[in-house]
């Protein structure tokens, strides 16, 4: 666990720990609104906090050669991740657009 100095892992936990509460409050957001949409947000979060919990786990293991695969596993999380917020985000921008139409 010496890879990383303790406050680069503080940073890295309490980035962790602020994902995790964003993804809730997205969820809650949705469930308080009734807009479906940003649902769909708060699932589109999670592949970004797979990466970023693989990124800790290969950091806890010394950044251990044996564990290279996990370097590649995070950035393919990290990509399916923004690929899957750039939809989400998309369909509450459709979802915005729809619901604008009907209140003119």
């Amino acid at each position: 666990m010496n890879a990383l100095s303790l406050p680069t892992w503080f940073i890295h936990i309490a980035s962790v720990v602020e994902w995790i509460a964003a993804i809730f409050l997205v969820w809650r957001f949705a469930t308080v609104t009734g807009q479906r949409a940003w649902r769909g947000l708060a699932w589109a979060m999670l592949p970004a906090l797979a990466g970023a919990m693989s990124a800790l786990t290969w950091h806890f293991f010394d950044n251990s050669p044996e564990l290279d695969w996990i370097v590649t596993l995070q950035a393919s999380l990290t990509l399916m991740g923004n690929c899957t917020l750039a939809l989400a985000a998309g369909s509450i921008w459709y979802q915005s657009r729809q619901s604008n139409s009907r209140s003119l």
